[in-house]
């Protein structure tokens, strides 16, 4: 009975290895893959959905832009063909959560700052103080790296259009001043298909970590070509 044992404990080993390397593949192959919500203007607080948008359930995406980032460069969403990207809206001179959004931001940018498939954009609430200059003065303070993340001024209609009708990211007071509208500590995870994957509060680690987590999964939805 040893010898017979003995004769086959190579045998029986390799099978095992074996077996065990087969079962776990197909466990692998059967597990369903994580993916992200794709959200729609009805599943968000609708304080922050464009009042025209708030019923609508699907085929929602970020509407065509062009704006000037702190080169002077025109920036559009052909910018960000293919690319998966955070986007939030702050402006220069706000004391409050802006510091710490830049902050976690550039955090962001430097975790994925050899990824060409990740990339960064903020957008002024506050274009006409926001100048090109004040926007290269900020950008070199806070080490925004030019090639992975553009802040951008412009029109201020079409960014408060942008903010409200296709981010979804903030509140609109009504007041018509220059601070016509409040703009959140959201950060918005934005998928190569122009599609809002996620909401993330800006200045929370522990939210950064989640989004730097979701921004892996959606990379596995889109490999990197």
């Amino acid at each position: 009975m040893k010898r017979n044992f003995k004769k086959y404990r190579s045998f029986i080993t390799v099978f095992l290895i074996l077996s065990g390397g087969i079962l776990a593949l197909f466990y692998n192959a059967l597990k369903p893959q994580k993916l992200l919500p794709i959200y729609q203007p009805s599943m968000v607080n609708y304080e922050l959905v464009d009042s025209t948008l708030q019923h609508k359930k699907k085929f929602h995406k970020i509407a065509p832009f062009s704006l000037t980032n702190q080169n002077g460069k025109l920036i559009s969403e052909k910018n960000y063909n293919g690319k998966i990207y955070v986007a939030d809206f702050f402006f220069t001179t706000c004391p409050t959560i802006c510091p710490k959004m830049t902050a976690n931001m550039g955090g962001l940018q430097n975790e994925f700052l050899k990824d060409p498939q990740v990339m960064f954009l903020s957008y002024s609430v506050t274009p006409k103080i926001d100048s090109v200059a004040q926007l290269k003065k900020y950008a070199l303070e806070k080490g925004v790296v030019d090639s992975k993340w553009n802040l951008l001024t412009g029109n201020k209609k079409e960014i408060y259009s942008l903010a409200r009708k296709s981010y979804l990211a903030v509140k609109d007071d009504g007041d018509g001043g220059p601070f016509d509208m409040i703009h959140t500590e959201n950060f918005i995870l934005v998928d190569p298909d122009q599609r809002i994957r996620g909401f993330y509060d800006g200045t929370d680690l522990e939210a950064m970590k989640t989004l730097i987590a979701d921004i892996f999964i959606l990379k596995q939805e889109y490999p990197n070509p």
